[in-house]
């Protein structure tokens, strides 16, 4: 066990350093991606209306400022379930070869995998803590209030559940290269879905009952449900159904958890490589 934490421990440290070699261009990478925050907030306002003389108060239950507080929660959310690269990496290395390393060597590859994620992540937040504050700060007007302290560690809870959701789902789209040599037109697809049923380009309340339909699929957790539980939406309240959501959130990490290992000791069974 204790070697195992050694290991776990010998890997994070070593992709923190390998993300901190060229801190400057990490940096300016993700200050970049701050940039739509601030067109989403004037597409927003067009669509309601902002500014004209008559302006709508309420679309599908949410108000202007509602909409705004939404997007930037949904933000946060999919700053901890994305994952560039994973399901690309995992499929380029099956397609060259590059995975051999990892059957050579006493490493799991999944869990190396893991470990590099949470590294990206940690040196992600350094360096956007700021960033998120600033934002947050100038738009605090489209808020209604602090939630309780209980209410904000469901929040941490599902911001948890989203990076491993977020993880565990595109490892395993690329652990199809297993069975299918080009993967891309898969991951585009996946991608697509994802964007629109995590609940990053409208909330699912607005979808009527395809939105019903999709409740318990695992991609809202990736967007939705965190900012659901900030903004206190039905459904998403402790007592009112907030604890059922997170159940059925931490049975889909299970279960993909299971999917994934299966998937990849069944791919690896049927794996061949040759030359050096």
């Amino acid at each position: 066990m204790w070697a195992s934490v050694r290991v776990n421990w010998c890997i994070l440290k070593t992709c923190i350093e390998e993300r901190l070699v060229y801190r400057a261009d990490f940096a300016f990478a993700t200050l970049m991606r701050f940039l739509p925050i601030v067109t989403q907030i004037f597409l927003w306002g067009a669509i309601y209306g902002v500014g004209t003389s008559q302006p709508y108060a309420r679309l599908n239950g949410y108000s202007y400022s509602n909409m705004v507080a939404y997007y930037l929660l949904a933000m946060v959310g999919r700053a901890f379930s994305s994952m560039p690269g994973l399901a690309t990496g995992i499929a380029r290395d099956v397609r060259d070869g590059t995975i051999k390393k990892y059957l050579t060597q006493p490493i799991d590859m999944l869990g190396y995998l893991f470990w590099h994620r949470v590294a990206h992540k940690l040196v992600y937040y350094c360096v956007a803590t700021g960033p998120f504050v600033l934002v947050f700060y100038l738009c605090r007007h489209y808020f209604e209030g602090w939630p309780d302290r209980a209410t904000v560690a469901a929040w941490g809870a599902s911001l948890i559940m989203a990076f491993l959701l977020g993880f565990l789902m595109e490892s395993l789209i690329g652990l199809i290269a297993f069975w299918f040599l080009e993967v891309s037109s898969l991951i585009f697809i996946y991608m697509m879905i994802n964007y629109f049923l995590s609940g990053h380009m409208i909330p699912l309340d607005w979808l009527g009952r395809f939105g019903q339909a999709v409740q318990f699929l695992p991609f809202k957790y990736l967007a939705y449900v965190p900012a659901a539980i900030m903004l206190q939406r039905d459904g998403y309240l402790l007592g009112d159904g907030l604890e059922l959501q997170l159940a059925v959130g931490a049975a889909w990490i299970v279960v993909l958890l299971v999917a994934n290992r299966i998937a990849f000791a069944r791919g690896v069974r049927r794996y061949g490589a040759f030359g050096g």
